[in-house]
């Protein structure tokens, strides 16, 4: 027996799931992509992506995901040879670097912790210790959607410039854009990058890019970058280069309309949304705990993200368990444990096409699960959420 009916719920940290709104966007005819419609599609989008990064710098559309963005924003300002300092978190800025040693590049790893956010005096002192400023960037994510940790993109900033540093620095935005405030220009970041399939609310298929005055005039001397990912290439008055051949014209529509609906209800909204919905699914996980089985990952609580939260299991209990239970019998799929937390944990996300029914949703049916399970945890941790929403939420 099982109370699921319909498609799945997608509770993962990405794909997310999309508007009935976007999803029809794409349901039409390509058009000409020399067209006047398809400049104007162009330029709005690319003056919307900079408006998104809160940069007056250059953005850029490519046809790729996260890993592809992250390949485009490295190899257009890195020369082989170049020393890149990771700063790590959990998964994803490990995974940044590792695209950076198979480029070419010397790659270093601030040694950091998958339970806490990155700590700023430890990137300053190792930039300080540098005299010879070998290392030319810093690469580091905003959002870590394996440990769940938000990391402070702002202070990171104040500590490189503080160093007296030369070194670029580099945000990978793709589980925070859209969900939380990302001040590109205004906290120094040279050059930052994201996805269309988290906070934006679109398809898998494209990836972004913003660079800045520093980031373009070091880009004039790399010699890592290749015609495809190349920012000089996407230059010059044809349409079609800047997405250096035929345009994703139905991801673009998709794009388009999921911007659209963000203005609607206001960035700083949707930041409001995203912090309301992340501290609603803390304060049910935090009453979880008390069974001694549940736990978060990222010890402190101002590092817990507000786009997805990481929930450890211990004491010999399987989250591979759970998370059939609440796909199999309730519909729910909830994120797996990924890189280190593989098998040790399962994640909530709460990112992008998200309110309170869904969430709070998604909630119950974990708690389904473990009550289903007689999985120990701490009771009251739906009603703990909806108690905080109904405190937050005016009338």
């Amino acid at each position: 027996m099982t109370v699921r009916a319909g498609r799945e719920f997608l509770a993962i940290p990405g794909p997310t799931t999309m508007p009935d709104e976007v999803l029809r966007a794409m349901h039409r005819p390509a058009i000409d992509i020399y067209s006047k419609e398809m400049l104007d599609l162009t330029e709005s989008l690319l003056s919307d992506i900079s408006k998104l990064f809160a940069t007056r710098g250059k953005s850029y559309i490519y046809i790729a995901n996260g890993h592809g963005a992250w390949e485009a924003a490295l190899s257009n300002v890195l020369s082989r040879g170049d020393k890149v300092l990771v700063l790590e978190s959990g998964r994803f800025a490990i995974g940044w670097g590792n695209a950076a040693a198979l480029m070419g590049a010397e790659v270093e790893v601030l040694k950091g912790d998958w339970r806490r956010a990155v700590r700023p005096h430890e990137v300053e002192e190792r930039l300080r210790r540098d005299k010879e400023h070998r290392i030319k960037a810093v690469v580091v994510v905003q959002v870590d959607t394996a440990s769940g940790v938000q990391n402070d993109i702002e202070a990171i900033g104040k500590a490189i410039k503080a160093s007296g540093h030369p070194a670029l620095y580099m945000v990978d935005t793709v589980a925070s854009l859209g969900c939380m405030p990302f001040e590109m220009d205004k906290w120094g970041v040279d050059v930052a990058m994201s996805g269309s399939q988290k906070g934006l609310m679109t398809p898998p298929g494209l990836g972004f890019v913003s660079a800045n005055a520093r980031a373009l005039e070091v880009h004039k001397k790399a010699n890592m970058s290749t015609p495809y990912w190349s920012w000089s290439e996407r230059e010059g008055t044809e349409n079609y280069r800047k997405y250096a051949g035929t345009a994703p014209v139905h991801l673009l529509f998709a794009l388009r309309k999921a911007i659209d609906l963000l203005h609607e209800e206001g960035l700083e909204n949707a930041f409001r949304r995203h912090s309301l919905l992340g501290e609603a699914a803390r304060r049910a996980v935090s009453a979880w705990t008390e069974g001694q089985v549940l736990g978060f990952n990222i010890a402190e609580a101002s590092e817990r993200s507000n786009t997805v939260t990481t929930v450890t299991m211990s004491n010999g209990h399987d989250p591979a368990v759970l998370q059939r239970y609440c796909k199999d019998k309730c519909g729910v799929v909830l994120g797996t444990g990924i890189g280190d937390l593989s098998g040790q944990a399962f994640r909530i996300a709460h990112m992008g096409h998200i309110n309170a029914p869904m969430l709070l949703g998604t909630l119950g049916v974990v708690e389904i699960g473990l009550n289903a399970l007689k999985i120990p945890h701490g009771k009251g941790g739906l009603e703990a959420a909806v108690a905080y929403l109904g405190e937050e939420v005016a009338a």
